[in-house]
């Protein structure tokens, strides 16, 4: 949701800047832009609706030069996606420009403060009001660029990440943040700001993660060390001492390695990143698992009264698995919440219970919002994230990343299995240290675990096949996913991808519940997935295939291998591998996300962008 990017060097910006928005295309977009100062002291700003290569053609033949600049990818949220409303944002002097990440919720005020002050505005957005509070502040309280932000920011209610140019001071770029992501790069003589690392990889791997109202103030006059040009303070003036840390990542993440689409790739990536995201934690003879965040604080788990997940998307879906696992191998009461509800409807939260926050990104603004709700009424947070740094992380109390390497498609795939996995080994070593769990049944789940992989590897081995029936299923306007228990949430989670990238009206429901509603749709139109592996409630599930059946409804169906009663009734069928109950979701997802990337993509839908979508949602 909106990108970020800016460079100050020796080089030229403008080449930097563009690949760098091009890094940053898979957080989802409307427009895009660039603020540069060239070498005579003029700011251009150049901006286009549509993608980053509708940027590049238009400022094809303007004056990009310049050894500094910001650049930006708009989400739009006040005023519709054009280009007058994509950033960046001229002052009205046009001495300034700013780019900005979040909304201004007390924008409304502001901008009516400044009408009275003279002031007039080109755009619908808050970013141009906060660009013009910035220079009423900086002309009426005769300061620098950085002290004008940080004044402007103290009246500022609402999340921001930003990057603010002066022409008058061309040697400076001035950014801040709060609730939304922002890092700092660091090379030789050069610093990078962006939303995230992708963009600032292929430079240096020496980055410093912004803190919560902080300022920074970058500037390479007079630079003789590494860090010599970075100065940050808080809003309020009080100096900070950079601390810079070591990127986990490498370029080749970055790239498709040969696939048509990052999905495609991140699908056929989960063997080596589930692998990745045990390593170290399962011990070599597969009988014991180990997560550091749990041993060190184990006393709070086993003491929990109750565990709150929270999360949104994809995350929740992992979650209710979770909340199966960890109540079958704990005995612990656990509610599985979204954000984005669970923060506004004033919970009740006790200091003895337990709330596990999940997103991928590490920055998803309702599940931050919830657990510092949780966390100032004493709650125990533990987090499940993928990114090293994030605010969510770095806010928790304890956690455990899942290390599976960036995913840059917007419909998540390698990052909930490695979310379910993590969430699975939590539960095994809560159910184990409680005594909850016998040792049997302790040790057959661990052993499955490390199976997984391999056990994936063959349910891939079905994608040409299931390739090619996917084309039937383009026409269909309507779908209907089915599971129970484990599996209810991956049929969620199946119609999830299909809705997302494909656009096409899916609904997940428990099995059994089709008879209380949902069975009035069903027709000769109408697919209908339904997850039935040969455990748990196997049996009540192929009467609802046969209910579907009678109906004339068409059945996709994910079973295990070697079914034969299931492969006579289903017009499609795809085998998974038998394994543990609990690790069912880790295969029969498999062949949801490939069926999904599909329909997708014989129906010429942009796979890895889809529309309206962001890949971190950080602004509410």
């Amino acid at each position: 949701m909106c990108g970020i990017v800016g460079y100050i060097g020796k080089r030229k910006a403008y080449p930097i800047l563009i690949k760098g928005l091009h890094r940053l295309e898979y957080r989802g977009y409307d427009s895009a832009g660039v603020a540069l100062i060239n070498g005579q002291g003029q700011l251009n700003v150049y901006k286009a609706k549509g993608k980053v290569s509708e940027l590049e053609a238009y400022a094809a033949d303007k004056d990009t030069d310049g050894c500094i600049g910001i650049a930006h990818t708009r989400w739009a949220t006040h005023g519709e996606p054009n280009t007058v409303n994509a950033h960046p944002h001229y002052s009205e002097s046009e001495n300034l420009a700013i780019i900005h990440n979040g909304i201004i919720e007390n924008y409304a005020v502001l901008k009516a403060g400044l009408q009275q002050e003279g002031y007039t505005f080109k755009s619908e957005t808050d970013t141009e009001v906060l660009v013009q509070l910035i220079e009423y502040t900086q002309l009426n309280r005769q300061v620098d660029l950085k002290t004008a932000v940080q004044l402007a920011l103290q009246q500022v209610i609402g999340a921001y990440a930003i990057a603010v140019l002066d022409k008058r001071q061309p040697d400076t770029l001035v950014a801040a943040r709060k609730g939304s992501p922002l890092v700092v790069g660091i090379g030789e003589e050069e610093y990078f700001i962006a939303s995230d690392a992708t963009p600032i990889v292929e430079y240096t791997d020496k980055v410093i993660y912004v803190e919560d109202e902080e300022v920074v103030k970058l500037s390479t006059k007079g630079q003789s060390t590494e860090d010599e040009g970075i100065d940050i303070s808080t809003i309020n003036g009080v100096e900070k001492t950079p601390e810079i840390k070591r990127l986990e990542l490498s370029l080749s993440q970055l790239e498709k390695g040969g696939y048509p689409h990052f999905m495609l790739k991140e699908i056929f990536e989960q063997p080596r990143t589930l692998t990745d995201s045990m390593r170290g934690r399962i011990n070599v003879r597969q009988d014991n698992i180990a997560l550091s965040g749990f041993i060190d604080n184990k006393d709070r788990f086993l003491n929990a009264k109750r565990i709150i997940i929270t999360a949104c998307g994809t995350s929740w879906h992992a979650g209710l698995i979770a909340m199966y696992a960890i109540e079958e191998f704990a005995q612990i009461p656990v509610e599985v919440e979204y954000s984005s509800e669970f923060r506004y409807r004033k919970p009740v939260i006790n200091k003895d219970d337990v709330v596990v926050a999940i997103s991928q990104s590490g920055e998803t603004a309702d599940t931050l919002a919830a657990i510092q709700l949780a966390k100032s009424k004493g709650a125990f947070i533990f987090s499940i994230c993928n990114v090293v740094g994030a605010s969510i992380p770095r806010v928790s109390d304890s956690g455990c990343y899942t290390h599976v390497g960036p995913e840059i498609g917007v419909a998540s795939t390698k990052a909930f299995t490695a979310q379910v996995t993590a969430l699975t080994m939590l539960a095994l070593c809560i159910g184990r240290e409680k005594g909850t769990m016998s040792e049997d049944h302790y040790l057959a789940v661990v052993r499955e675990l490390g199976q997984i992989p391999d056990k994936i590897s063959r349910v891939l081995e079905q994608d040409a096949r299931i390739a090619d029936f996917a084309k039937t299923f383009t026409y269909a306007q309507n779908f209907i996913y089915l599971g129970r228990g484990y599996n209810y949430p991956v049929a969620m989670e199946g119609a999830l991808k299909l809705k997302e990238i494909s656009y096409i009206h899916a609904e997940g429901y428990p099995a059994a519940e089709m008879k209380h509603g949902p069975i009035a749709l069903i027709s000769q139109e109408m697919p209908v997935v339904v997850v039935a592996p040969r455990c748990g409630t196997y049996e009540k599930v192929v009467s609802n295939i046969q209910e579907i059946k009678a109906r004339k409804g068409r059945v996709i169906a994910i079973v295990t291998e070697g079914d034969e009663l299931v492969s006579k009734i289903a017009d499609y069928v795809i085998e998974v591998p038998e394994t543990e109950e609990c690790l069912t979701p880790l295969l029969t997802v498999i062949p949801l996300q490939l069926l999904a990337y599909h329909i997708a993509v014989v129906k010429g839908c942009d796979v890895d962008q889809p529309r309206n979508l962001a890949k971190s949602v950080t602004v509410e």
